[in-house]
């Protein structure tokens, strides 16, 4: 795995690899922490293999399956995470990027929306308990401004 990122590095340039780290939550490169992103919308979200990996945006993605990773490469942006994998409710309501646990999710508007939940804090029951409508879209205002 060393041999891969650091060819990685190599070929993509630094200003790029830096913009992806910032705006995508990722472990060396490998998004969701290993959940297959097609999972989540059959209402069962589950790691995925390396044996069945796909690289899309200079990220990685594993699918539990073949047919999850056929069914990602025909539309993967409909199955990337919303704000780049970080957590909804925090970036809606601080506008910071902090980490999530990829089983506390919900999908909204047809986006996977993924939630920190850690040490009694479940953000994502914050966020149910919120008005998703204004949740949301702070959260869209947000994201636009740290991505410059």
């Amino acid at each position: 795995m060393v041999l891969a990122i650091c060819f990685t590095a190599s070929a993509v340039g630094q200003p790029e690899l830096a913009s992806r780290r910032r705006n995508s939550n990722n472990e060396n490169f490998v998004a969701l922490r290993e959940f297959d992103p097609v999972s989540y919308f059959q209402n069962r979200p589950q790691k995925g293999s390396v044996k069945f990996e796909y690289s899309y945006k200079g990220l990685y993605y594993y699918f539990a399956n073949e047919a999850n990773r056929e069914e990602f490469k025909k539309s993967p942006e409909k199955y990337e995470p919303a704000y780049g994998g970080w957590c909804a409710f925090t970036l809606a309501s601080s506008g910071e990027r902090v980490k999530v646990n990829p089983t506390s999710y919900r999908i909204i508007n047809g986006k996977l929306h993924l939630f920190y939940n850690f040490n009694s804090d479940n953000r994502m029951l914050k966020w149910d308990g919120s008005d998703p409508k204004k949740m949301k879209a702070a959260a869209d205002r947000n994201w636009v401004k740290t991505m410059h």
